[in-house]
């Protein structure tokens, strides 16, 4: 793990002293120390920083300004200065930290060590929700249509269920339950893609939620279609074809 860092201070001592710091810490790796904060800002929008000591009192643009002109994409900040009465300002800008001049090794690394917690925080919470992602696509579904069953890959298995056993599809979402005579099977997939590739295979579609199995209509009472001992509402705008079913 490196911390990619920069030192922003119009004082080339302490300039010198932080660099010489940081060098103590493997974990940090100075990508390069400016005058001012013009300086810095160029550098820093062509390259990713990850932690900025920052002194406050500067020319044309102070530490504060700069901080100030920041997008919602900010590095870890510490502010750097000989001033304490900029200390409640600093924290207002959500400054990580706040180092008063002269800064001492033992302080300095007392502050390091939070930043480090904190980026290893950062990264792990990534790394989860890579790891989620990553198992999530593994897990993701795929229908495929042929002509008389739906191959449904879920829950890292291949399902094969022929039409004449699949009772109706129930949409959830981002997701389609299958309930099938047997069993039922929660596939990532769309309801109106599967309308589309069922139209000619014997399927119908009743409700914005529901798509069903034209042999397994028993009854059509008022807006409720009876699928044996299972009924399901059904769409105004669905109506009319369903009706011809009965024709």
């Amino acid at each position: 793990m490196k911390i990619k860092t920069i030192i922003v201070d119009d004082e080339h001592l302490a300039r010198s002293l932080i660099k010489d710091y940081a060098s103590k810490v493997p974990q940090l790796e100075v990508l390069g120390t400016f005058k001012n904060a013009i300086e810095a800002m160029t550098f820093m929008q062509s390259n990713d920083v990850d932690l900025l000591f920052l002194d406050i009192q500067m020319p044309n643009l102070s530490g504060i300004e700069f901080v100030e002109t920041m997008q919602a994409k900010r590095p870890m900040i510490v502010f750097t200065t000989a001033y304490s009465e900029y200390a409640i300002k600093g924290f207002e800008l959500n400054a990580f930290d706040y180092l008063l001049k002269p800064i001492t090794l033992p302080r300095f690394l007392q502050t390091i060590n939070k930043v480090i917690e904190q980026f290893e925080l950062i990264q792990s919470t990534h790394q989860s929700k890579d790891e989620q992602q990553q198992s999530t696509s593994q897990a993701t579904s795929y229908i495929e249509t042929k002509s008389d069953s739906l191959t449904i890959k879920a829950d890292y298995k291949l399902y094969k269920v022929k039409f004449e056993k699949l009772i109706y599809m129930e949409g959830k979402k981002e997701y389609v339950a299958f309930h099938t005579k047997d069993k039922t099977i929660l596939a990532l997939a769309s309801l109106k893609k599967l309308e589309d590739s069922l139209a000619d295979k014997g399927f119908i579609r009743i409700h914005k939620s529901y798509i069903v199995n034209v042999d397994e209509i028993e009854t059509l009472e008022g807006n409720v279609l009876g699928l044996g001992e299972v009924e399901l509402p059904v769409g105004q705008s669905y109506r009319s074809d369903l009706l011809k079913i009965f024709e």
